[in-house]
């Protein structure tokens, strides 16, 4: 049986938030532990990261050909081999199959840079700020078949200044991002999450209802 407290990141490109992981589950602020960090880029900085941590890491890169279900199922032999019992995207600049999200049934999370379900996929902060918001944010969520539809696990909110750029609105939610995501993956593993279709509640016995 997977240990609850076990998580896999999967990331492609630098891992920010990765990093925000790695260092609240070194100093034992959260109760979640990195048990692999897994690139489908192998010069991924993701990578490095863990690394340094001590962390164990796997490149997996796709192979010539390779259709995304025979790459997940690669992907779901290769965390069946860590003990995880939850998977952290992390910048996974792949779509999940149905073949990797029945293998991991309700335990596949992702960090989004809006308030979904507003300006889901590419380029969040552009789409935020051509539609003249006053708010964005960010938005962890369960992982379903769609392009960040999956039901809302917590949100942090972030005012737009009329002065930003994509760059600067970008770099305000990264530094929420780096608070929200270890939280919540706290709340996970410490079985603090509750969800019904998509109605997701959190309870209040862990460290209070919103990260410092």
């Amino acid at each position: 049986m997977a240990d609850p407290s076990r998580v896999a990141v999967l990331a492609s490109g630098s891992g920010s938030n990765l990093q925000a992981i790695i260092d609240a589950s070194l100093s034992q602020a959260i109760a979640a532990t990195v048990a692999v960090v897994i690139s489908d880029q192998p010069a991924a900085r993701a990578l490095d990261r863990a690394k340094r941590a001590g962390i164990p890491t796997v490149a997996l890169p796709r192979q010539k050909g390779e259709k995304r279900p025979a790459y997940d199922a690669r992907l779901v032999d290769c965390l069946a081999g860590h003990n995880v019992s939850w998977v952290a995207l992390a910048g996974f600049m792949r779509l999940l199959s149905p073949t990797f999200l029945a293998a991991f049934s309700g335990k596949v999370v992702n960090i989004h840079p809006s308030l979904l379900p507003a300006f889901p996929g590419l380029h969040a902060q552009r789409q935020a700020l051509r539609y003249g918001v006053r708010y964005s944010g960010c938005t962890v969520h369960f992982v379903d078949d769609g392009t960040d539809t999956g039901p809302i696990i917590a949100q942090r909110v972030v005012p737009v200044d009329s002065r930003d750029d994509e760059e600067a609105l970008a770099a305000r939610i990264l530094r929420e991002e780096h608070k929200l995501y270890p939280w919540v993956l706290d709340r996970l593993v410490r079985g603090d999450v509750q969800r019904q279709g998509r109605i997701v509640t959190i309870s209040s016995s862990g460290s209070g209802d919103t990260p410092a």
